[in-house]
């Protein structure tokens, strides 16, 4: 492969840190590779150096000659006087770019909903966001450098960069260079992640599971890493093996140190208990919305519509809709901020509900004061888990478990960074010890780091919980079960994110069907509607398959199996070691094509 871009012993400091000190890295034809760290650590400075953005103190970035480095800033860089059209493709002409393939998928993935002719000016954060990320993507680049590119977007908007970027380049040809904190994103796009931390940067192989898998070895081994960090990144990696059927059904890899490192790790969360202390908290009533419908003054259409849910006690919800389906309405009427326009909210006499917003409205009132002032204000201690399992922790170890450290405590509320303000408004209200939690939108500012200790927090709270996050992996991590807001009504989602996409595809391929909104010509979209469902005899056959590949691998996995146990047997014996290596190919590839044809089988019948 082609050398893209290189950096040769980078420097750089602030006047208080050096962030990089003697980083030599290369970027190939056909990288992509996913940039992780802690807040802080100089993800996004290394970003900008390779892109030509920031100059080192020291050291230098090369190019191949005539290689094009296009960039997606973090900040809003959008002009207010231009339109939508204008901002995207400038002054080109309209043949032009309504004949090009790649801008016309670009503008139908990112601004279906928006006014092709329309003013940037009125856009809100997340559409100037998609305005930007466009702009970027109809241009002809041989590297791209995304700097947080699903901020403000929804899942499905986040579907579709991934697969955009997955199908932008041939396989061998071009480069991504991506910091992200989601870790789907990082899971489904980048074959290459690189760790940004202590002035350094390091490379592993593969996206996040991989990278997971590695790091856990790698502080295992070397014993220099706290064991903490260790403990919380094998409790993910459980996870990733264990948990959803989507994840688990496609392995990204096959190790076999993997069942080793889980096999003392327990399940994520013990349910029946954690259900058990949340019926002795809250009783058996929590929040029920009997037929409840909400319509707002001057609108034409009910926000929600005849809406029936029963929130039972420790129950962990995922919310999904894309923006402006009616999320936020439908947790005021659990909260109790909004009052139906028809049916009825019950309410259980003893539930205490408290809101993760997406502002910091709780912090407001102490923003001159330091960490440790606000702390000794909270209560003396707080536990997690019930029984055996039960931890007694003061809010300074919260603290520390939120990555906040001894010398933070002296810091004012306002100087502290946006993911550290985020980590202390969680823990104000945890804290308050309240029965149901609804976290919106709680990922924005944090690290990934950060992003499994509140997990792990999470998974010993006892509770009812609802989440709403565009976050496809927190949702899975956090929730047992997710519903989705469609056209006002609320609606299970058995197959979780994959059956919420499917959903989506589908209304989305009969809204393309519609007249353009502007007299332009607009592109449409090239989605197509989700496959149908298996039926009857052509059902029943699929199941037989599927158990006819469950048994032909299982055979095959003992096989390879024995096999490995004859190479022991025949070290000496050059001649067997390559039949033997030669029927294990054969075996390996055989199995590969099952796993293929069990996942295709598998998702067909979910449907």
């Amino acid at each position: 492969m082609a050398h893209l871009l290189g950096a040769e012993a980078l420097r750089l400091e602030f006047p208080t840190k050096v962030v990089f000190d003697s980083v030599s890295l290369g970027v190939d034809e056909g990288d992509r590779i996913g940039i992780v760290g802690r807040n802080g650590d100089g993800k996004s400075s290394l970003l900008a150096m390779l892109a030509g953005r920031l100059e080192p103190n020291a050291g230098r970035v090369t190019l191949r000659g005539g290689v094009t480095v296009g960039v997606l800033d973090q900040g809003d860089t959008l002009d207010d006087t231009l339109t939508i059209r204008e901002a995207v493709v400038g002054d080109t002409p309209e043949h032009e770019w309504a004949g090009d393939p790649r801008v016309r998928d670009v503008i139908a993935g990112l601004l279906a909903d928006l006014e092709w002719d329309g003013s940037v000016a009125p856009l809100s954060g997340g559409q100037r966001r998609r305005v930007a990320l466009a702009k970027l993507l109809t241009g002809d680049w041989d590297v791209l450098a995304l700097d947080e590119p699903t901020n403000h977007l929804d899942v499905e908007g986040i579907a579709w960069l991934a697969e955009h970027l997955k199908r932008r380049w041939s396989r061998n040809s071009g480069a991504l260079l991506v910091v992200t904190h989601d870790r789907w994103f990082l899971d489904e796009v980048c074959t290459a992640t690189w760790e940004v931390h202590d002035g350094l940067v390091e490379p592993f192989e593969g996206g996040y599971a991989a990278y997971i898998l590695q790091r856990v070895e790698r502080d295992r081994q070397s014993a220099v890493i706290e064991s903490r960090r260790l403990n919380l990144a094998r409790k993910e990696l459980a996870w990733l093996r264990r948990g959803a059927p989507a994840r688990t059904a496609k392995p990204k890899f096959r190790i076999d140190a993997a069942n080793e490192l889980i096999a003392d790790v327990p399940e994520i969360r013990d349910k029946i208990a954690l259900q058990s202390l949340a019926v002795s908290r809250l009783g058996k009533d929590v929040v029920d919305l009997l037929d409840v419908s909400v319509t707002y003054d001057g609108a034409e259409a009910p926000v929600l519509r005849d809406i029936e849910w029963r929130l039972a006690p420790g129950e962990r919800t995922g919310i999904l809709g894309v923006n402006g389906a009616g999320k936020s309405t439908l947790l005021g009427l659990i909260t109790g901020s909004i009052q139906p326009s028809s049916g009825r909210v019950k309410r259980g006499k003893t539930i205490q509900v408290a809101t993760l917003t997406q502002r910091i409205d709780n912090l407001e009132a102490h923003l001159d004061d330091p960490v440790r002032v606000v702390v000794a204000g909270l209560r003396t201690s707080y536990v997690f888990g019930s029984g055996s399992k039960a931890q007694e922790l003061t809010p300074g170890q919260l603290l520390e478990r939120l990555g906040f450290q001894s010398a933070q405590l002296s810091t004012p509320v306002k100087n502290l960074s946006g993911g550290q303000q985020r980590r202390l408004q969680l823990l104000l209200i945890l804290l308050e010890q309240p029965n149901v939690l609804i976290l919106d939108e709680p990922t924005n500012d944090l690290d990934t780091d950060m992003l499994a200790a509140l997990e792990d927090l999470l998974d010993s709270w006892p509770g009812t919980l609802i989440v709403v996050s565009h976050d496809r992996y927190f949702i899975e991590r956090v929730t047992d079960q997710q519903y989705a807001l469609f056209d006002g009504h609320l609606r299970h989602l058995p197959g979780g994110l994959e059956e919420y996409l499917r959903v989506r595809t589908a209304q989305q391929a009969k809204t393309d069907a519609a007249p353009p909104r502007s007299a332009g010509a607009q592109p449409a979209t090239a989605k197509a509607a989700a496959s149908p469902a298996l039926v009857g005899a052509e059902r029943r056959t699929a199941e037989k398959e599927l158990s006819s590949i469950d048994r032909r691998l299982e055979k095959l996995t003992t096989a390879i199996a024995a096999l490995d146990v004859a190479f022991v047997g025949a070290h000496d014996d050059y001649a067997r070691v390559s039949t033997l290596q030669s029927e294990r190919a054969t075996l390996a590839d055989e199995q590969s094509t099952l796993e293929e044809r069990w996942l295709e089988l598998s998702e067909a019948l979910e449907r």
